[in-house]
């Protein structure tokens, strides 16, 4: 979702009330960094002279900053000195098709840092709980808001694997029909959605149990039942997955029967036919060998009594193809 605002904010907060900042430029930001509460400062985009700004600024690894500029990582939680580090998918749905987000967390004793792969705000619910005073995210540190934005995240993945539910129930009408042209090409790039869920759903599940045993001094002890609830939710979507791509293998068994029975279906009409001609082949095959006795050639009557028997013959393999229930 596309918003009219700076792409660099900073939002603080505490018991008592809370304030906000935007910027285009984060030595904007830095000043209010110390601010007393939580502060919270956020990236729409992966632009590298602020990302480099910040981590000169919070002590941020080199390391973690090339996690951060590569959209290729996979979802993940390391622990530094002075931080600790998460990596998780958003994953959106649009047109039909299915788009990841990098999301990278820096957590620290009273400050986090997000940074988002595309301009958006992914978070727009917390900022308005913040803003509210909704919920308990003003009364808890910023452990709390990592774990916040996490779940913000995860619950997106429900409503794209409803979605995605939907669109597999289509194809389980359409498997039936070998006529569907576009089955093949359609479900492939349902299988290739799965897939990418996949990458995204599993490692996240090992990132937050990696998370809730860690003993990290960055996660404070209450907060261990809201991380294996968020656990919990994981896993759930990461079944509702395998549940899902289990689903797609037996909607293609289904369409590869019905292809499977249509051509069989072709090939017995085609093996009727050519069996029927087997014998008309024969006798226009005696007859065209054009011998000089045979006494038949000579008789008024050998055109319409060839053809009357070849009728007789193929009228008479239909009626026992009939009473066979071979048509």
């Amino acid at each position: 979702m596309k918003i009219d605002r700076e792409p660099m904010s900073l939002i603080g907060y505490d018991p008592i009330g809370s304030w906000e900042r935007f910027s285009k430029t984060v030595e904007d930001l830095l000043p209010y960094r110390n601010s007393a509460g939580v502060t919270w400062i956020n990236l729409d985009y992966l632009d590298s002279d602020a990302i480099n700004t910040l981590a000169a600024a919070f002590h941020i690894h080199p390391l973690t900053v090339e996690d951060i500029l590569d959209t290729n990582q996979r979802p993940k939680a390391e622990e530094f000195d002075d931080y600790l580090f998460i990596v998780l998918k958003a994953i959106n749905r649009d047109d039909n098709r299915i788009t990841l987000e990098q999301i990278s967390i820096v957590l620290m004793e009273d400050t986090i840092i997000t940074f988002q792969e595309k301009p958006g705000d992914n978070f727009d619910g917390i900022r308005k709980r913040i803003r509210n005073n909704a919920g308990r995210i003003r009364r808890t540190g910023s452990d709390y808001l990592a774990y916040a934005l996490m779940d913000a995240v995860v619950d997106e993945y429900y409503l794209v694997l409803d979605a995605q539910g939907e669109e597999i129930e289509e194809f389980e009408t359409r498997a039936a029909d070998d006529t569907d042209a576009e089955f093949i090409p359609d479900i492939q790039k349902v299988k290739q959605s799965l897939f990418l869920l996949r990458k995204s759903i599993w490692p996240l599940r090992d990132s937050v149990s990696h998370i809730i045993h860690s003993d990290s001094k960055f996660i404070k002890d209450d907060l261990e039942p809201f991380l294996k609830d968020l656990h919990d939710h994981v896993l759930q979507a990461a079944e509702t997955l395998e549940n899902y791509r289990d689903l797609m293998a037996g909607v293609i068994e289904v369409n590869l029967s019905a292809v499977s029975n249509g051509m069989n279906k072709i090939m017995k009409v085609l093996t009727i036919i050519s069996t029927i001609f087997i014998p008309l082949t024969f006798i226009v095959g005696v007859y065209g060998m054009n011998f000089a006795f045979m006494p038949e050639l000579s008789s008024p009557y050998g055109y319409p009594v060839v053809m009357g028997v070849m009728i007789i013959v193929a009228a008479g393999m239909l009626v026992f193809f009939k009473r066979r229930r071979w048509i």
